[in-house]
Order: structure tokens, then C-alpha cells, then sequence
């Protein structure tokens, strides 16, 4: 046991008495002279008391967004206890965030995308529709999860995508019934309203460089006849505008600091991290525990509740798959036992796709100096210090949602803007003082899937996104290319404009534009869907509306990968809301809810905007 008692931060007091309980047994049958089957009568004693001294409540796999979020909720009540399994590091070093600066200075974001210390390095399969380009995933592997590696856009997702999960089985996650969990999670800087929280752990802010090119931005699409919207996350997505960041007093404020550290001093909760879930245990269909690897040892360790797995939409597919939970004929292929046939594991693989628009600037007023070693020196200096300056802002401060085209009843483009040349997924540098707009459809029709490469757990899975694989899809990119080349040549922008970087002004037929999107579009790192929430009775569906693993006991998902379908937005808010819905169904609470909230309709739909 005293691996245990090493890897963990706290345990029960029983666990300590329990040790050497075999070493006892064996002492006892030499002692009292007992026979051979009296002796295995003790031993097997020993090894349940043992067990019973290794169990927890609630064993909740996966640090991250959602994880964090659950041990936190969950260890409110003293009488449940809870173990948190994270198969990466810490995102401190000797308790300190300024040492681990590339996780916490918010604009050093780009180091740990490339960084494999803090990120699982995801590949998806060679692309067939974009010229079979193998595309990079980063996902967080640390204390935070991707809340600890993403660009700290805080956004929630259209009232609507919530009124569409209740409509294809995801009942009681309609909107009314999510928005209050989005302000319970949420301290807003600008205070409470109808729409924003006020006293919950995660904290949003606004940007505070004030910018002159994000300034332009936010003209030029006004300009171009797109409202401004003062709170794309309250009552009108809709426009253009500011946008919220999980940003708080300079530093990233992911889970891990917003729930993770406030709740690691209780006695009820242990956490455990660079522990490497294998797999999920089961006695028939009741799951009773977790298998890892910690320290290049195998170790079990015991749920007299619920597992929680909280890994993510490639991890949580991953891990049901290699504990029999998935297509029978797929784990069979790979000498699987099959615990349950439930074929929609893996399934439903939705993203974000999207694609740099890219202009030279003729002022030098972009990020482009501080990126220069010295001047990068300075920054960070200055971050050290007080958490301030340039160091303090991941710089997309502003963005927003317009429709595609007349007909479409909500949002489906996003833009977030940078006043910076971003290439390589930052992992090459700047090359010249140039500003871009991200942009990209928001629920896109191609859908894809992931596979078991093997039944070893370190094998990443077959990562297949189908990207670009319908006609629709690619008609929205080029009304994304269009509709942005048409903001940035507003007057705005004049001041500022030089040429066009990318696509380039030789880019203008439509199969150009459509050759330029199969070579340079790359994904916004939001993975989802493939663990869909639905009803029993959907052969697709993975978990039910109480986040209750269809066919089994005792085990749930709750992440990204539960959602029915892909939000219109970034999905670090949707999934810290998923977590702290699902923590009241967990305890058996009623849902909260929130009726007859206003939510803003285009006057008419017979116009794009």
C-alpha cells in the first residue's frame, strides 16, 4: 500500500492500518499453526478489508475543464470522498505559478500548444479533402486540462445549440435549464446581470490594450453593416464586440486554479497526478474501479459510488473502448473482452475548422516587436513582477458571429481577431507587422469518428475528422474568406492596410479560394460529440441525460465529449457548464432553471445580416 500512500495527497486513516495486512496473515499462520484453507479464508479477508480501505465515493478521471469542476462540486458534501486521476503533471512547480510561466503568462500561450510536457500531440489520419494534410490536435495532459494550454476565449455557445441538444435526446440541457449553470461557474468583472454571474470560481474579464487595430476591427465590420454587441455570451451573440477571457488579475484562470486548488486542502478529496488510467473495472456490467499506471507500476483502485470520466472527446471514447465498452466488432478485432455493444463510442467526432485571413499592416503597431528576443525579455520581466503588461493578455480581445447567408436563423461564422501574424500554430515566428482575423463556420456537416489503433493504452487512437467532406461545408468557408476580405477593406481599415498576405489578391475565383482552404485550413482545437448524450432507446447515443453510460452501472462521462452536437463557439464554457450540471445531477439535486430568458432574433431572415 504504500504506493498509495506517495501518489496521493490524502487518504483514509483505515488506508494506514490496512498495509500490512498480508505481511500479518502470513505471520498469524505460522503463529497459530493454522491449515492451508484457514489461511486462505484470512487472506482473502485481508485483501477485501484492503480493498474497502482503497475505495473513494467517486473516482473522477481526468484533470481538466471538467474534471476539476467535478472533484470540486462533489467533495462540498463531507461525507463523499474523491480521488482525481491526471495523467499529466501539475501546473505549478514547488507551488509556484510564476515558475511555470508558459502555462500561466497568458500570452505564452503558444509554447505549451507545441509543448508534449503539457499536451497529449494529437494527429488526425491524412485528410482526403484537404489535400491528405495530417492535422495537429494539441490537448491539455496537466492540471487544467486544455483550460491549461487554450487561448482563454470565454464563450458560451447560442441559446439555440441548447434548444437543439433537448431536441435530439439530450432532455433538460435545453437552455433554460443550462444558462443558470453558465452563471453559476462565472464572476464576471463587469457584474451580474441577467445573463452573467457573479459569485462563482471561474472568473472573466475583458481586454484592457484597448488596441487600435481591434478598435478598427470592430468599426470596419460596422461599417460593413454588422451590429455591435455588448455582450455576445448575454442576450444578442449576433455582432461584433469584446470578447470575455478566462483572464483573471494578469494570469490564466483555468480550473485547476478557479476549482482545483480551492478545494485540494479538503480531507475528503485526494488528487494524483502523471497517473495514466488503463482501464475501467467491472464486476458483469457494474463498474467498480479504475486500473493505472503510476511510476511504471499497475495499481486498482475501488468506486463504491460512480467513476466519473472527465478525459475529454479523445480520451473518454478511448478508455471505454479499451475497458470493452464500445462496437462489439472493433474490440473484438483487437482481443477486447466486450463488456457492453454500444456502437456510438467514438462516433458523432465533431470540430471547428478554420482558416487565417491575413493582412500587412503599415504601421508598426502589431505584436510583430514583441515578439523580438529583448523587447520579449522585457515583457516577461514585467509579468514576473506584477502580472501586467503585454504579457498579461492572450490579445484576442475582440471578435464576433455573423450568419453565412439569408435563411440561417442564428450565428454560424466566427471571428476572433489578432493584431499579430500567427503561422504554424505559432510554432513559427512572425515575419512581418501584419493583423488576421481567425474565421470558420460553426457547425459544419461533415462528421467523422475515432478508432482504437490497438489495445494499449499509450497508442494514440485513429483520429478521423472527415473534414470538408460536403459541399455545404466548403460554401461556408468561402463565404468566411469573402465576408472577411469585405470587413478588412472597409474605411476602418485604410489607415492600417497594406496587401493581402493570405490568401493573396491571386486568390479569387472560387476554386481558388476553395484549393487555398484545402492548404491552409487547420482546426480551432475544439474536439467534441463523441460520446453523444441521447435517449436509451438512440442505438448513437453513449450516455443518457444523466450522463449515465448507457448499458453499464455506475459509470458516467462528463465532458466535451457528451455533447449531441458541436456549440456555435469556443467549448471550454459549455464544457465547465456540462460539469456543473451534471455535479447537481450527481448529487441528486433539482435541476436549476431559468425561464422566459430574452434571447435576440434577427428581424428578418430574408437578408445575411
Amino acid at each position: 500500500m504504500s504506493y498509495l500512500m506517495k501518489g496521493f495527497q490524502c487518504h483514509h486513516p483505515a488506508m494506514r492500518k490496512v498495509a500490512g495486512s498480508l505481511f500479518k496473515a502470513h505471520t498469524l499462520k505460522n503463529a497459530l499453526g493454522i491449515n492451508e484453507q484457514q489461511f486462505q479464508i484470512l487472506r482473502a479477508s485481508s485483501q477485501l478489508s484492503s480493498e474497502k480501505a482503497n475505495s473513494y465515493s467517486y473516482i473522477v478521471v481526468g484533470a481538466g475543464s471538467a474534471g476539476c469542476v467535478l472533484a470540486n462540486r462533489l467533495t462540498e458534501d463531507p461525507q463523499s470522498t474523491v480521488l482525481l486521476l491526471e495523467a499529466g503533471p501539475k501546473d505549478t512547480l514547488l507551488g509556484s505559478k510564476r515558475l511555470m510561466w508558459k502555462i500561466h503568462m497568458p500570452a505564452a500561450l503558444t509554447y505549451n500548444l507545441c509543448d508534449e510536457k503539457y499536451n497529449w500531440h494529437y494527429h488526425t489520419t491524412p485528410q482526403r479533402h484537404m489535400e491528405h494534410r495530417v492535422m495537429y490536435w494539441p490537448r491539455g495532459r496537466v492540471w487544467g486540462g486544455s483550460s491549461s494550454l487554450n487561448a482563454m476565449v470565454y464563450i458560451r455557445g447560442h441559446a439555440e445549440d441548447y434548444n437543439r441538444w433537448a431536441r435530439e435526446g439530450a432532455r433538460g440541457w435545453d437552455y433554460e435549464h443550462c444558462l443558470p449553470y453558465f452563471k453559476k461557474a462565472q464572476t464576471h468583472e463587469l457584474g451580474p446581470d441577467r445573463y452573467r454571474g457573479g459569485n462563482g470560481p471561474l472568473h472573466v474579464s475583458r481586454g484592457k490594450t484597448n488596441h487600435a487595430l481591434h478598435q478598427a476591427f470592430l468599426e470596419a465590420a460596422q461599417q460593413a453593416g454588422y451590429p455591435f454587441t455588448d455582450d455576445m455570451n448575454g442576450y444578442q451573440q449576433e455582432g461584433v464586440g469584446w470578447m470575455d477571457m478566462t483572464i483573471h488579475r494578469g494570469q490564466r484562470w483555468s480550473t485547476a486554479s478557479a476549482y482545483l486548488r480551492p478545494a485540494i486542502s479538503r480531507p475528503n478529496f485526494s488528487v494524483a497526478e502523471k497517473t495514466l488510467v488503463t482501464k475501467i473495472l467491472f464486476q458483469g456490467t457494474k463498474c467498480i474501479g479504475v486500473e493505472y499506471v503510476k511510476n511504471g507500476q499497475r495499481k486498482k483502485v475501488f468506486a463504491n459510488k460512480e467513476v466519473i470520466l472527465s478525459g475529454g472527446a479523445i480520451n473518454s471514447p478511448q478508455l471505454l473502448m479499451l475497458s470493452g465498452i464500445g462496437n462489439a466488432d472493433d474490440l473484438k478485432k483487437l482481443g477486447i473482452p466486450v463488456v457492453c455493444h454500444l456502437p456510438g463510442v467514438g462516433q458523432n467526432l465533431q470540430d471547428h475548422l478554420e482558416v487565417y485571413v491575413q493582412q500587412k499592416c503599415t504601421k508598426p503597431i502589431t505584436l510583430y516587436s514583441a515578439q523580438k528576443p529583448l523587447n520579449m525579455v522585457r515583457i516577461g520581466l514585467e509579468w514576473l513582477w506584477k502580472f501586467t503588461g503585454e504579457g498579461a493578455t492572450a490579445h484576442l480581445e475582440s471578435g464576433g458571429f455573423i450568419r453565412s447567408g439569408p435563411g440561417v436563423p442564428h450565428p454560424d461564422i466566427q471571428f476572433h481577431f489578432l493584431p499579430s501574424q500567427v503561422i504554424d500554430h505559432g510554432r513559427v515566428a512572425s515575419k512581418m507587422e501584419a493583423y488576421q482575423v481567425h474565421v470558420g463556420p460553426m457547425r459544419s456537416t461533415s462528421v467523422g469518428w475515432l478508432k482504437l489503433k490497438s489495445s494499449d493504452p499509450k497508442d494514440h487512437p485513429i483520429i478521423e475528422p472527415n473534414y470538408l467532406s460536403t459541399e455545404r461545408d466548403l460554401w461556408e468557408f468561402r463565404q468566411c474568406v469573402k465576408l472577411t476580405r469585405e470587413i478588412f477593406a472597409q474605411k476602418a481599415f485604410e489607415k492600417f492596410r497594406g496587401p493581402e498576405i493570405q490568401p493573396g489578391n491571386h486568390v479569387q475565383s472560387d476554386e481558388e479560394i476553395d484549393a487555398f482552404i484545402r492548404q491552409k485550413a487547420d482546426s480551432a482545437y475544439h474536439p467534441s460529440c463523441t460520446c453523444k448524450m441521447g435517449q436509451p432507446s438512440d442505438s448513437t447515443a453513449v450516455v443518457d441525460p444523466q450522463t449515465k453510460v448507457i448499458g453499464v452501472e455506475n459509470l458516467r462521462v462528463v465532458d466535451a465529449s457528451i455533447m449531441p452536437s458541436i456549440v456555435t463557439g469556443n467549448l471550454n464554457a459549455p464544457t465547465i457548464m456540462i460539469a456543473e450540471k451534471a455535479a447537481d445531477i450527481i448529487k441528486g439535486l433539482p435541476s436549476l432553471q431559468e425561464k422566459n430568458v430574452p434571447v435576440y432574433k434577427p428581424k428578418t431572415l430574408e437578408t445575411q445580416r
